[in-house]
């Protein structure tokens, strides 16, 4: 196989988790160097990186063709950026950057470059999103009505990330950060929407960035998309719910790769490596085509994040198909940056 090296910006809890044993266990990337600042905890399990303390010395020395933005999102343009005029393909972690103009202005730099920026959005390879996807292409809830769309945690206690629980720094609290899944997930399952309304803002204080949002999106045919995240919840929810003219789809949020991960899961190259589901995960409810009601339990398949990465192989190898390409993520910051001008000013914002 050809060999891509790659170069991870950092290697906190995105770095350990997300991209290192991803770019180690695919045979087709190399991971050669990584920036620690003042560590070398990575030595352990990638001895064969070179450690390097700048984003700077990195690209000025190190043979890669690929880096990794994987920094804090008030960081992102600046590296990005250093990493296209030195020639380099980027992945960008999610949110891509604090705006729109920032997106727009390094979609445009790597166009001019002949490069490619892809944003890290991995939840589309989460089992709960592909089972959602899989609902929806068999179109038997008929026209879609309403959406609604979760992601909930219980974390009373603010983040030690300044960068995330900072109010004053663009960029930080829930909306850039999981707002920037569900939205994404929204447009790609029901397309760009008209007007956004939002209320945001943080349960645990004003000293905190925003913890708490609900936007509304109008879509096509007075189609509502309601995303929604609290940290203030201890139970779960449903964290799709869809509503067509022909019947109802409820889906947990059953995808546990994070987590496992987090304590030490390998994810093995062209296999199935996450824990099998203990239980069925979503309600489907419709009247078919004789005009019977059909109710039934499902099971989503696993979902993993590895494929994510063999779709970035693929694209620069053969030129296949780039997953989350900075042209189209662009457009999902266009709705954060409505959504925290809904929030302040109190009303809907036209994104015509």
């Amino acid at each position: 196989m050809q060999l891509i090296k790659a170069g991870l910006c950092a290697f906190g809890m995105s770095g350990k988790v997300f991209h290192a044993p991803f770019l180690k266990e695919h045979p087709g990337f190399y991971l050669s160097a990584i920036v620690e600042r003042s560590k070398e905890e990575s030595k352990e399990k990638y001895p064969d990186a070179t450690i390097y303390r700048s984003v700077e010395e990195m690209l000025q020395n190190a043979d890669i063709d690929l880096v990794v933005v994987n920094t804090p999102v008030q960081t992102h343009f600046e590296y990005a950026k250093m990493a296209l005029e030195a020639g380099k393909n980027v992945i960008v972690e999610k949110p891509f950057t604090v705006n729109a103009a920032e997106a727009e202005q390094l979609t445009k730099l790597a166009e001019e470059k002949n490069l490619f920026v892809s944003v890290y959005q991995n939840r589309r390879f989460d089992r709960d999103y592909l089972q959602i996807q899989k609902i929806l292409d068999q179109k038997i809830l008929g026209e879609i009505k309403e959406v609604e769309i979760r992601f909930d945690r219980f974390r009373t206690e603010a983040s030690t990330k300044l960068h995330k629980e900072d109010p004053n720094l663009s960029g930080s609290g829930s909306v850039h950060d999981l707002g920037a899944h569900l939205i994404d997930q929204a447009v790609q399952l029901f397309g760009f929407p008209k007007r956004v309304f939002a209320d945001v803002f943080s349960m645990k204080g004003q000293d905190f960035a925003n913890d708490y949002f609900e936007l509304i999106l109008f879509g096509d045919h007075d189609l509502r998309v309601r995303l929604k995240s609290s940290v203030f919840t201890k139970e779960d929810h449903y964290a799709y719910k869809i509503f067509g003219d022909k019947g109802c789809f409820l889906q947990e949020r059953s995808d546990n790769q994070e987590n496992e991960l987090v304590v030490g899961a390998i994810p093995e190259f062209g296999k199935i490596w996450t824990e099998p589901l203990s239980s069925e995960d979503g309600i489907l409810n419709y009247t078919n085509e004789n005009s019977e009601n059909v109710r039934t339990l499902t099971s989503s398949e696993a979902g993993n994040y590895m494929n994510y990465y063999h779709n970035i192989y693929e694209h620069i190898v053969f030129g296949y198909y780039l997953p989350s390409p900075a042209e189209e993520v662009m457009q999902n910051m266009k709705i954060i940056d409505a959504a925290m001008e809904s929030a302040k000013l109190g009303k809907i914002i036209d994104l015509n």
